[in-house]
């Protein structure tokens, strides 16, 4: 199946990461040394995206650094459980990306970068995970609770708070569909854009989209919310480490309110912020932004081990 996804030549692995339920991942690295050695950069995914968003950095990239790129549970070409095998939560989320890397012997130092839902799991990792992370890379994502000034978008509470948001996604993909279309400002190549919805092809199949919604953390009582308001208070811890940010300033969710965010708790962060990138900045901007990270990382050596 993924042979079939334009600029997507990977072979993804499979581990069982709860039993009966097996996440799918890329292990990619193409350097001359041992995998062991090389320098590990861990790229989270968010909703309603897949591996596949990552694609063109794990190509820049995977001569020297060993890419490790999962697919949440529900998404992309992990298993899809339903509700009774699986607890869509963020602390599922974590608990998922904590058992990938122990299962990889990844136990020193890493590069996180992440993307949407992938930096609330990401920094929610990092909470028990600070000493490992050593480097960051951040693209349009949240690690800290909505910004007083952000109202919640109409079309994100549509999904979360309305019955009636859950069966729309679920019945005609609008979600990943809709994303794949206003995510962006330069519009998918046909084949981009399918594989970007592959995944989500039957109403079953569908259910991480909307549980991701609804999982999203809004005040004390929602699920979420002890992990994100930790991450949050301790985001600035990070402001020590190499920091690089890319950013599509057309995003109607992530927008100048979260990246203002990340700029005071990362002040010495390495900022490219685009007027004309939308949510999947990777897709707009990756020509630019690919050997953007990748000096970054050349420049910003860590040890491996």
């Amino acid at each position: 199946m993924a042979t079939s996804f334009p600029d997507y030549p990977f072979t993804p692995q499979r581990f069982e990461v709860r039993p009966g339920i097996a996440m799918s991942y890329l292990d990619e690295y193409t350097g001359p040394g041992p995998r062991e050695d090389a320098p590990v950069v861990l790229m989270l995914h968010g909703n309603p995206s897949w591996s596949y968003y990552w694609r063109k950095l794990v190509l820049g990239l995977r001569d020297r650094y060993r890419c490790i790129v999962p697919d949440h549970v529900g998404m992309g070409l992990s298993d899809k459980p339903d509700d009774a095998r699986y607890a869509y939560t963020l602390q599922s989320r974590v608990d998922d990306v904590d058992k990938l890397l122990a299962n990889l012997g990844i136990t020193g130092p890493l590069t996180l970068a992440v993307h949407d839902w992938g930096g609330m799991i990401g920094f929610g990792w990092a909470l028990s995970h600070a000493s490992q992370v050593r480097r960051l890379v951040i693209t349009n994502t949240a690690a800290f609770p909505l910004p007083a000034a952000k109202p919640m978008p109409w079309r994100i509470a549509f999904g979360r708070d309305w019955k009636v948001g859950e069966l729309v996604i679920r019945a005609f993909n609008a979600f990943s569909a809709g994303a794949s279309h206003i995510g962006v400002e330069r519009p998918m190549p046909p084949a981009v854009r399918r594989a970007y919805v592959a995944p989500y092809d039957t109403w079953a199949n569908r259910i991480s989209t909307v549980r991701f919604m609804q999982d999203i953390p809004l005040g004390p009582g929602d699920e979420a919310w002890p992990l994100l308001e930790a991450a949050g208070r301790r985001l600035p811890e990070f402001a020590d480490r190499p920091a690089f940010i890319g950013w599509g300033l057309r995003d109607f969710v992530f927008d100048r309110h979260f990246l203002d965010g990340f700029r005071q708790a990362l002040p010495q962060a390495q900022v490219h912020a685009f007027e004309d990138a939308n949510h999947y900045v990777l897709e707009d901007k990756a020509d630019v932004l690919v050997p953007a990270i990748r000096a970054f990382l050349d420049s910003t050596p860590v040890q491996a081990r």
